[in-house]
C-alpha cells in the first residue's frame, strides 16, 4: 500500500496553515497522508477519525513517529462533536474532511468496492457494523433500488438495472462484485458502453447507500465550523457531484447565517493540477472547498 497518494496535499496545507501550530482534526484520516502533511507543516497536535479499522491501523503505523502528538479514533466523521466533547476540546485550529475512498479500500481484497475482482459484495467502510451491499440488495424492492441507483449514481438506466438485479436471485443470489457487474452490464444498451465501465455509476450508488455517505453531511459541516477557533478553516474534498453540491450549498447557507461569522474562501472549488492528475489519476474528480471562521 505504499503507493497510496493523498489528494491535493499542498492545497490542503496552504488552506489550513498548520505552521501556526495548534490542534487540527482530520475527520477522515484514512492512511494518514494529510495528517502527516499537517504535522510536518507545524501542527502541534492532530486528532484523526476514521470508521475503517484497517485504515486506522495503517495510519497508526505511518504516524508512529509523532508519538502522542497524534490521536487516532475509530469513529464516523459525523461524530466529531461527541469525540471533541469527550476530550474537553472546545475549539480546533483547522479541520479537514476528505470524502473519497483510499487506494487501500479500493484495492484491498474482500472489501467489495471494486468490480475489477470477483469478491464478496460487502462495500462497508466500517466492517464492524451495518449491513453489507449483498444483504441490502437481497432485501430491497425494485422501486427502492431504482431510486438509489438514480439518486446516488445519477444513472439514466436505473430502472432497467434495478429490475435486472431483482430478477437475478431467481437464478442465483447476487453475492459478489462480479455477479453485480455482469448484471448491470447486461441491463445496459450496448450503445451506452464507452470509456467508463457501465457498472461504475451503479457501484458508486450502492456504496453511497451502504455507507450513508450523504446522510448528515450538511449537519457535520455546520457542527465542524462551530468548532473552529477564530481565523481557522474547514477544508472539504469531494469526489462526485452530489457531495460537492451539498458542500457548496451548505457553505453558502452558513456564510449567510448570523449565528457564526464565516467567509467562504473558495468561491470556485480548487481542483488538482495537471501534474497531480497525471501522477495520480484518481485525483481527477477531486474538488476542494474551504470556509473560514472570522471571529
Amino acid at each position: 500500500m505504499d503507493e497510496h497518494q493523498p489528494v491535493m496535499v499542498s492545497e490542503v496545507v496552504a488552506q489550513l496553515a498548520p505552521s501556526r501550530g495548534g490542534l487540527f482534526v482530520d475527520c477522515t484520516v484514512g492512511l494518514g497522508g494529510h495528517a502527516r502533511a499537517l504535522l510536518e507543516g507545524g501542527a502541534t497536535r492532530v486528532i484523526g477519525l476514521d470508521r475503517d479499522r484497517d485504515a486506522l491501523e495503517l495510519a497508526r503505523s505511518r504516524l508512529a513517529a509523532w508519538g502522542d502528538r497524534v490521536e487516532l479514533v475509530h469513529a464516523d466523521y459525523r461524530d466529531l462533536g461527541r469525540i471533541l466533547d469527550a476530550r474537553q476540546v472546545a475549539t480546533v485550529n483547522g479541520a479537514l474532511a476528505d470524502l473519497g475512498l483510499s487506494s487501500m479500500q479500493l484495492e484491498a481484497q474482500g472489501r467489495g468496492f471494486s468490480f475489477r475482482r470477483d469478491e464478496p459484495l460487502d462495500m462497508r467502510m466500517d466492517r464492524s457494523s451495518g449491513r453489507t451491499a449483498a444483504e441490502l440488495l437481497r432485501d430491497s424492492s425494485e422501486s427502492e433500488l431504482a431510486d438509489v441507483i438514480h439518486r446516488f449514481g445519477e444513472e439514466r438506466y436505473a430502472r432497467r438495472i434495478a429490475r435486472a438485479i431483482v430478477e437475478a436471485p431467481r437464478r442465483s443470489p447476487v453475492e459478489t462484485t462480479g455477479q453485480l457487474a455482469a448484471i448491470v452490464r447486461g441491463a445496459m444498451p450496448r450503445r451506452r458502453y464507452g470509456r467508463i465501465d457501465p457498472a461504475t455509476r451503479t457501484f458508486q450508488a450502492i456504496r453511497i447507500w451502504v455507507n450513508r455517505e450523504l446522510e448528515g453531511l450538511d449537519g457535520f459541516l455546520e457542527a465542524a465550523v462551530r468548532r473552529l477557533a477564530a481565523a481557522s478553516r474547514l477544508v472539504v474534498i469531494t469526489f462526485h457531484s452530489l457531495e460537492d453540491r451539498i458542500v457548496k450549498h451548505a457553505f453558502r447557507a452558513l456564510e449567510r447565517s448570523e449565528e457564526v461569522a464565516l467567509q467562504i474562501v473558495t468561491r470556485r472549488p480548487l481542483v488538482p493540477s495537471e501534474d497531480e492528475v497525471e501522477g495520480n489519476p484518481r485525483a481527477r474528480s477531486a474538488k476542494l472547498r474551504a470556509i473560514e471562521r472570522l471571529a
